[in-house]
This record gives structure tokens, C-alpha cells and sequence, in this order.
């Protein structure tokens, strides 16, 4: 049996882990109180549902008993993401991953039970820049016998459009997860951003999908 996933907030980082475990074949159970970004993410995803995250009887009443692992991805304060936290807890899921801004942060998630924390935007930059300057650096990365990521340079005649507007996740299966441009990073992927001339998209998705995209650059 697939292993269950529940994913709190659906920001940039919150979509991009929904959606690449849901590509992996995993259960997984979105959870934000904008009813746009569940509308966005509902038929890509086990199930989607709109809530507060301040709410807790809301979130305790959601069934996510049989979760494995919480992954609390809202950015929207600190309190959200803490209440977020101990709620994931106190219904005895055995793992829960936290979205931390800064250390201070990361040091009160971890007292009220974060298993692991991340710095999605810190750790990106930090495992792109050691690529660079590795003498193994590849733009192609296994994640699996099936899976990869990979930096795919982008199109011509994709720029100055955006994702949506291209349909790349539709049309080629793929998450775009990060956007390189003149050496800056940018995690926080705005499907309705048009793509600048010259970047490089960061993309994850199976081998063959990831092949397609590659014959286009």
C-alpha cells in the first residue's frame, strides 16, 4: 500500500511537492484555504480540500488519521505554520516536515514537534551552486528508475508566455519547480508569469516526458 501524504498550504513549494508525489504514484491530500489553488490542484491530486489552517477543529475533522507524513508548506505566517505543525501531531502523524523562513523559525517548529525541517528557497540555491562548481555537475539528475530532474533551456517559443498559457504540466506531464535566470534561482514559480528570454527551467518528471522537452531546446 502507497504511503499517504497530506500537504498543508499550496504555494509555490506546497504545489510543486503535491504534485511531484503525486507523479510518483503517491496518495496525497492538499489542504489550503484559497479555493482557487484547490480548483488548480483538485484533479491532480487524491483529494483536495479547502480549509482554514488557523481552523483547527476544520483540520482535525478532515480524516487524516492514516497520514504517514505532513509536509506543512504555508507560508502565510508563522502562526499558521505552527498551529499547522501541532495539529499534525496531535493527530499521531508519525512524521511531519516543516517549511521554516529562518532559523528562529525552524528552532520554535522543531519545539512543537517538526521531525525535519526545510529551506526550500536556501537549500535550492545551496545544492544549485555546488553543482556549478562540481566537477560531476549534470543537468540531468536520477530520482528514480523512472523519474528524474533535469535543467531544460527554454524553448524559443516559449518565451514570454507562461505555463499556463503553454500547458506544459498538461501537455508534457512534467512540474516545472524552478526557474534559473543570470544565476538567480527562483523557486516561487508563478504558473501565470510569462518565461524570460534566456532562462533555464528546473523540471521534474519521468525519463521520457523529460526526453521530449529535451529535443525542443
Amino acid at each position: 500500500m502507497n504511503k499517504q501524504y497530506a500537504v498543508f498550504g499550496l504555494g509555490s513549494f506546497g504545489t510543486s511537492v503535491a504534485l511531484t508525489l503525486d507523479s510518483f504514484g503517491c496518495d496525497v491530500i492538499a489542504v489550503d484555504k484559497s479555493q482557487e489553488r484547490i480548483q488548480e490542484i483538485a484533479d491532480n491530486v487524491s483529494y483536495a480540500v479547502c480549509a482554514d489552517l488557523v481552523n483547527s477543529d476544520a483540520i482535525l475533522n478532515l480524516g487524516l488519521k492514516h497520514i504517514d507524513v505532513a509536509v506543512v508548506a504555508t507560508s502565510e505566517s508563522l502562526e499558521v505554520s505552527i498551529l499547522a505543525t501541532i495539529i499534525s501531531k496531535e493527530l499521531g502523524i508519525p512524521h511531519v516536515i516543516a517549511k521554516a523562513t529562518d532559523e528562529l523559525h525552524a528552532t520554535i517548529l522543531r519545539k512543537v514537534g517538526a521531525d525535519a525541517i526545510v529551506f526550500p528557497e536556501r537549500d535550492m540555491g545551496n545544492w544549485l551552486a555546488k553543482k556549478l562548481v562540481s566537477k560531476s555537475y549534470t543537468d540531468w539528475i536520477e530520482l528514480s528508475d523512472e523519474y528524474s530532474l533535469a535543467h531544460i533551456s527554454t524553448p524559443n517559443r516559449w518565451s514570454g508566455k507562461t505555463l499556463t498559457e503553454l500547458g506544459v504540466r498538461e501537455k508534457y506531464a512534467v512540474n516545472v519547480v524552478g526557474i534559473l535566470l543570470n544565476k538567480d534561482l527562483d523557486i516561487k514559480v508563478d504558473p501565470n508569469e510569462p518565461l524570460p528570454h534566456g532562462s533555464t527551467l528546473v523540471v521534474v518528471g519521468s525519463n521520457s516526458s523529460l526526453k521530449i522537452l529535451k529535443e525542443m531546446e
